[in-house]
């Protein structure tokens, strides 16, 4: 972090803290809710830039503070996986990531005044194939009830996950090196 300087992270999501916290990058709280609907024609990633920069606009900032937002969505095709309904959605959406590979991206955004950086960041993720028992078990557990795509992949589900190819802390919610990198430009 550039001296004088103190970061907020403008997320209720407890991944995106521990990643931060993990990297030893100090950081306060303060959210603010935004609509999360998808736009009709909206690509993807287009979606998440637009929601990070959405929630890093809709935090009060201090002079002496940078506002980092993110949001990360699930996408298998050109379907966006969001967090699910209830169980029966959450069964649903894993028997379509089931032996195949998606692609979780996120977007960032991070404020310093009028100053926004803006990126996104992409990470393929494929699975195994699972049984019924082994989605019905995982959905049981309750861990698919509150994260993009159904699943979370620092828990029950990596017993699920073959390969990823790209940022493992962006499918957990933040890609903590490009923040970083950012974090050092302003």
């Amino acid at each position: 972090m550039p001296s004088g300087l103190s970061l907020v992270l403008a997320s209720k999501s407890p991944r995106r803290a521990e990643l931060l916290k993990a990297a030893g990058i100090d950081f306060t709280v303060r959210t603010a809710d935004i609509d999360e609907s998808v736009l009709a024609g909206e690509t993807p990633a287009g979606y998440v830039t637009r929601l990070a920069v959405e929630k890093a606009q809709a935090v009060t900032a201090f002079h002496h503070e940078i506002i980092l937002a993110a949001d990360t969505s699930v996408v298998i095709g050109d379907e966006i996986l969001g967090k699910p309904a209830d169980p029966a959605e959450a069964a649903s959406m894993l028997r379509k990531l089931s032996g195949r590979t998606h692609f979780v991206i996120t977007g960032i955004c991070l404020r310093r005044g009028t100053q926004l950086i803006k990126d996104t960041v992409s990470t393929a993720v494929s699975f195994s194939s699972m049984t019924d028992a082994e989605i019905d078990w995982y959905v049981s557990t309750g861990e698919p009830m509150d994260k993009a795509g159904a699943y979370g992949i620092q828990g029950f589900a990596s017993r699920f996950i073959d390969r990823i190819e790209g940022s493992y802390a962006n499918v957990v919610g933040l890609p903590v090196d490009l923040v970083y990198r950012y974090l050092n430009e302003m």
